[in-house]
């Protein structure tokens, strides 16, 4: 069973209002809901300016211990401001005292079914993604610019199984979608990247996988890497 929401009184900056804010919970991979901690000591802010950095909080699931990357918690006052509040630091696997997190639950080997053609592509992609722990894969609501959106329960996926290496304006696309939907997000490619797609995937945390085709999505970048293969 996963934690109950935490309640704090966050003080607005601007007109000095009080609330009480409890952090939403959003689905791990495994199931259980993950919650943003909240410090009550801590000084909440304005949001003035959006920055990609700041509008995320890493927060480790206590079922699984995989650490994930989530919405930071805000709030909006009746008087216009958008307030973000303070989340407490969680300790990582390094830090001294920290609780050791849960084995990773056992998966059998991935059974990939052969590429060729665009449709067993996304059917490859939608069997990854059961295999990683998602359970309802479906058919994204909005179309992306290329390729095929897949979706699941705090996930959205694209599927591009053209033979046109992904743009950075493709990766670009599928981060805004997913986040205006507080989704984490990942892209298979049978054609691979473009060099600058690569490097704005890398710098928004967005996971790469190549599509061979044997069927086996190949990790691209080291996103891709903690998704499937999670430490812990």
């Amino acid at each position: 069973m996963g934690a109950m929401p935490q309640s704090v009184a966050v003080c607005c900056p601007a007109c000095r209002r009080e609330h009480q804010y409890a952090a939403p919970s959003y689905p791990c991979v495994c199931g259980a809901p993950v919650i943003p901690p909240l410090d009550p000591r801590g000084v909440p802010v304005a949001v003035q300016h959006r920055v990609w950095a700041e509008e995320w909080v890493s927060v480790r699931c206590v079922a699984c211990g995989r650490r994930g990357q989530w919405p930071h918690p805000e709030l909006g006052c009746p008087c216009g401001t958008v307030v973000r509040v303070p989340v407490a630091r969680t300790p990582s696997s390094a830090d001294p005292g920290a609780p050791a997190a849960e084995e990773p639950r056992h998966r059998p080997p991935f059974a990939p079914v052969p590429i060729r053609t665009a449709r067993d592509a996304v059917t490859a992609a939608a069997l990854y993604l059961r295999w990683l722990g998602y359970r309802d894969i479906r058919r994204a609501h909005q179309r992306p610019p290329s390729g095929i959106g897949l979706a699941a329960h705090g996930l959205l996926a694209q599927v591009d199984p053209t033979m046109r290496p992904a743009s950075v304006r493709d990766v670009e696309c599928l981060w805004l979608t997913a986040m205006t939907e507080s989704s984490l997000c990942v892209y298979f490619s049978l054609a691979g990247y473009a060099v600058d797609g690569r490097a704005r995937a890398d710098a928004l945390g967005v996971p790469l996988f190549v599509l061979d085709l044997t069927g086996t999505p190949q990790p691209v970048n080291d996103h891709a890497d903690a998704l499937a293969f999670p430490t812990g």
